[in-house]
């Protein structure tokens, strides 16, 4: 009641990219084959890894969960874009914008941890590989797994809940793809320099911590890689963690660019396109990078794609 109170905005209009009107078909097009071609990537992986038991294992599992927050980022914010590409309609209420704003920042505080447990999985199983079953047992698995959704949820609880706080009495035109937290700040009418602090404190917790994390982590996977003496090892090793580095490369470096940057680094236009970096062609990535080029999720797919033919024959 006293941030309605304070408030005179009860919605706010997205931009997007009504200033390039004559796009907003193709880009209509492109983003709607983009997106079906993720829930359909993503659901295949999530599907074959939970229908073959072999892949029941840590590296498989955690891939089972970065499909799920793949796919759940990208419904956040792709089905409203795809709504105001094809209308006229740019306007979200007060309470829809905050609840993706929310949504934004659980989905992609998670997917960060994540992928800094994915990286110590291939640590230990590249460079401990006597010991992989001790270090990655089922409660290490499992207290990772509960780390990276409990942080994210944390995180969301207590960025929507402060910026939400803020009074907002115009204007309300919100000049990016969504409503996340950094272009939804800049329409508040007080000071929300505590908040920044805190936010800039909490990115280098989220996103640089498991980064510099990661970065180490495949240091010691590179020294343990060139120390193998077979080349097939070697080559085995460096395409199990390729897919991962592909992953982690293009999230946190498009992340580091929105959330670690000045609000006068970028053009609003370049905001809105390193966002769509990570909320589109990332989890458009996943699993591409995943399933095509690892033969153990291509096995599992024809093996459960033969089951299936062979039932209908029966």
């Amino acid at each position: 009641m006293k941030r309605q109170n304070q408030s005179s905005v009860v919605e706010f209009i997205l931009l997007g990219f009504s200033t390039f009107p004559d796009l907003q078909k193709p880009l209509f097009g492109v983003f709607l084959v983009i997106y079906l071609v993720t829930l359909m990537g993503n659901a295949i992986i999530t599907v074959v890894i939970s229908l073959d038991k072999t892949l029941h294992v840590p590296m498989y599992l955690f891939l089972l969960n970065l499909s799920v927050v793949e796919v759940s980022f990208s419904s956040v914010i792709m089905p409203e874009m795809l709504v105001f590409l094809s209308t006229e309609k740019t306007v979200m209420s007060f309470v829809s914008c905050f609840a993706q704003m929310y949504f934004i920042i659980l989905f992609g505080g998670t997917e960060c941890f994540l992928l800094g447990a994915m990286a110590y999985d291939r640590f230990a199983a590249i460079c401990h590989p006597l010991n992989y079953p001790v270090i990655m047992n089922k409660r290490v698995f499992m207290t990772l797994i509960m780390f990276s959704w409990i942080s994210g949820i944390l995180e969301a609880t207590v960025g929507t809940t402060w910026v939400s706080s803020f009074p907002f009495c115009g204007p309300n035109e919100i000049n990016h793809i969504s409503c996340e937290a950094p272009a939804v700040l800049e329409l508040a009418c007080a000071d929300t320099f505590v908040f920044e602090i805190y936010a800039f404190i909490a990115t280098i917790l989220i996103v640089m911590v498991p980064f510099l994390l990661i970065l180490f982590s495949y240091i010691q996977i590179l020294y343990a890689i060139l120390k193998m003496p077979s080349t097939t090892g070697r080559q085995k090793a460096f395409s199990t963690c390729a897919s991962h580095l592909t992953s982690v490369t293009l999230f946190y470096g498009t992340a580091n660019m929105t959330y670690l940057q000045p609000k006068s680094g970028y053009s609003p236009e370049t905001k809105k396109l390193v966002s769509l970096a990570y909320s589109l062609l990332t989890p458009l990535l996943n699993p591409l990078i995943y399933s095509l080029r690892n033969s153990e999720m291509k096995r599992a797919l024809i093996k459960i794609y033969q089951r299936k033919v062979f039932l209908h024959t029966v």
